[in-house]
Parts: C-alpha cells; sequence; structure tokens
C-alpha cells in the first residue's frame, strides 16, 4: 500500500511509525513544511492516565521519552497569591521537540520516508492509495480532500500567548491576577529540568485595555513578566513566535472521503486548557493504526471502522474544551470567589468531573473544599 501523510507533527508520525512497522511492504510518506528541529511551542504535558494508554499501544515511543520526563502529582491553584493544592492529579511535561525528535527517530527506523520543508499539494492524493491530512487546525489539504460544509469554526475572545522561563515549577500551576479591568491567568509547567512552559491568558477586555494588541515583542514580554513577577522571580520569559492569538475552535461533521482521512487537529481542536491535544493526536493516530490491523487491505472499511470507533471519545474530549473555554471566558466575573472556591469551581468547568469524583481522586482537596463550605479552618 502506497501511503501519504500530510504533516509531521506528532499524530502524522505516529501513525505513520506505527503503520510502517506493521506493514513493512508498504511505502509510507510525511511531508513536513517545516525544518527539521523547528518546533513552535515549548512543552507539552500528559496525564499518568494519557501515559497509560499510550504505552500499552506504543510501548517503544514510552520507552524513549520516559528517562526525560518530568512528572509531578499535585495541580495547584493560585488566586489572591494563595496556593491551594489539589491532589490526584499525576501529569509529566516533555520538550515537544524532543517527543517529535523520537517520533522521527522511530518512523525513519521502520522506513518511512519522511521530507521536511515539502508541502503535500491536492494533486498528490492520486497517486497514494490512503492519503492522510494530520496538517493542523486549519488543515488546506483537510479542506481540499474531505470538504466539509457542516465544519463549525468559532473565535472565543479570550487571547493567549506562548512562552518558556529557566524558572523551574514544581507542578503545573495555574495563576490568576485580575489586571487592566479583566483578569489574566499563567498556566505554567516545567518540561525539563531547568525549563518551562509559560502560557499567559487573559479576557478581551484586559486585552484590550492594557493596549496589548499594539505592542511589540519585547514589550509584550515585558508586560507579562510585570504582571507575573512574584512567580517569575526575576527569570525572563523566553519567545518563540510568541504572538496574542484567539484559539479556534474546530468541529467537524465530515471525517474521511474516498481514500482520505483527517486526524489530530485536522478532525477538531481541543482547547489547549485541557491538555489533551498532544494525547489526542497521538490517541487518533493509534486508533487508525488499529482499524488497519482490523481491515489491512480495505481501505474504506479501515476508515469507517476508524471514525465509529474513535468519533465518540474524540467528541468528549471537544466538548470538555468546549466547556473549558466558556469557563475561561468569564473567569473575570469569577475573581471574586476565595480561593479554594475558585479552585473547585475551575475542577468542576468541564463537565466531565463532579464532586464524587473529586472525593476519589483529590481527597486533601475536597477535605479543605468541604472545611471552606462549613466556615471550618482548612486542611493544609
Amino acid at each position: 500500500m502506497r501511503v501519504l501523510v500530510a504533516g509531521g507533527g506528532p499524530a502524522g508520525l505516529c501513525f505513520a511509525g506505527l503503520f510502517r512497522r506493521s506493514f513493512p511492504a508498504s511505502s509510507v510518506t510525511v511531508l513536513e513544511r517545516d525544518p527539521r528541529g523547528a518546533s513552535y511551542g515549548f512543552g507539552v504535558v500528559f496525564s499518568d492516565q494519557a501515559l497509560c494508554a499510550l504505552e500499552a499501544a506504543y510501548p517503544e515511543l514510552c520507552a524513549r521519552i520516559a528517562p526525560e520526563l518530568e512528572r509531578w502529582s499535585d495541580l495547584t491553584i493560585v488566586h489572591r497569591n494563595e496556593a491551594v493544592a489539589i491532589d490526584g492529579n499525576g501529569f509529566s511535561g516533555i520538550s515537544r521537540r524532543r517527543l517529535l525528535a523520537c517520533l522521527e527517530e522511530i518512523a525513519e527506523t521502520a522506513g518511512v520516508d519522511l521530507r521536511h520543508e515539502t508541502v503535500a499539494t491536492r494533486e498528490m492524493r492520486d497517486g497514494f492509495d490512503l492519503v492522510v491530512a494530520a496538517d493542523g487546525a486549519h488543515s488546506p489539504l483537510g479542506r481540499d480532500w474531505v470538504p466539509d460544509p457542516g465544519q463549525q469554526v468559532t473565535l472565543p475572545d479570550n487571547r493567549f500567548i506562548w512562552y518558556a522561563t529557566q524558572r523551574r515549577f514544581e507542578t503545573l500551576t495555574l495563576t490568576f491576577r485580575a489586571a487592566s479591568g479583566g483578569c489574566f491567568v499563567a498556566h505554567h509547567y516545567r518540561y525539563a529540568p531547568d525549563l518551562s512552559t509559560f502560557i499567559v491568558e487573559c479576557d478581551g477586555t484586559a486585552w484590550r485595555n492594557a493596549g496589548l494588541f499594539r505592542m511589540s515583542d519585547e514589550a509584550n514580554r515585558a508586560f507579562c513578566e510585570r504582571i507575573f513577577a512574584p512567580e517569575l522571580r526575576g527569570n525572563p520569559l523566553i519567545s518563540n513566535r510568541s504572538v496574542w492569538r484567539r484559539f479556534p475552535m474546530v468541529r467537524r461533521s465530515r471525517w474521511r472521503s474516498g481514500n482520505a482521512v483527517l486526524l489530530g487537529d485536522a478532525l477538531g481542536t481541543v482547547h489547549f486548557s485541557i491538555g489533551s491535544g498532544t494525547r489526542r493526536a497521538l490517541e487518533d493516530a493509534v486508533a487508525l493504526w488499529r482499524a488497519f490491523c482490523t481491515h489491512p487491505d480495505d481501505v474504506p472499511g479501515a476508515l469507517e471502522a476508524f471514525e465509529v470507533d474513535r468519533r465518540p471519545a474524540v467528541d468528549r474530549l471537544l466538548d470538555a474544551g468546549a466547556g473549558s473555554s466558556a469557563w475561561y471566558e468569564t473567569m473575570a466575573g469569577r475573581m471574586d470567589r476565595e480561593p479554594v472556591d475558585l479552585a473547585h469551581d475551575y475542577m468542576t468547568r468541564s463537565g466531565q468531573v463532579d464532586d464524587a469524583r473529586l472525593r476519589r481522586i483529590a481527597p486533601r482537596f475536597m477535605r479543605r473544599y468541604q472545611d471552606f463550605l462549613n466556615g471550618d479552618s482548612p486542611h493544609v
């Protein structure tokens, strides 16, 4: 079988490596528009649950990244300079660049033809038995190969900007701060021993009032460093094509057409605030590979099986991401809450977690929250 994968991100590389390993007589080509080693963004994060699922499906990848993972057990919410720890939230972080390098090494060792600085075109579809569009949220090939009149795209008003810093953070932390007539929040976590992702998000009111839309890169960094000076402790923010953006909420009704299928963000985007984008991309790739293991000589049958199996899980993640995004859109109106109350509101924001589940997975936090409801002194 001749396979073309457009996009050398986690979804495309993961599928290509798995497919070529299972079907060594196949020809698998991955075309990536960016140079080798280029990665825009800094660290990615996985929950313990996500890593367990990945270990079962792709042990070779997990074995390669395991020594480089930064691990922690709590999530921390900081509001009014008070930290609230939420237990039962095991996570791991790793450099996005390093993750991609591991996926590239595995794919090329399996015999995948990986070509950087090469753009796939719509005309290439006819030269392959299977074409996979894993070219991101805007997916120009997805639009050509799998036209979808029912596609939905919304742009929330919140803005975010993606930085890194050399300050080491011990847990995944969300720090809320009122400023410029609105609200800012920093999402920060380490992905290397001496490097942390530091995403700054703000509501549209704060973004406009502060004039961030007219600032240079240097001025934007300086502004964010002032807002979050207590957290950065004198460490500068590191930029990498860092610009204020609105997160595109993409949802597609069609996933496949003929010999073409979409993967990862090309299928739909999960808001970054639930930390599932890379996980979703890898799980999509695994699901597509498994569909071909079941239907090895039947492209239409494999693509149908992939969608039937995978769509319910993707829909749940898209719904959770939409709920989380909506919560952040209204975060300025929640800043009058006490820190532990804001933390509880945050944990239940997506509709996927309720008090019963929190009592199971985060008993220490829930004791503190119950003390707050009772008017008692909190457990620390």
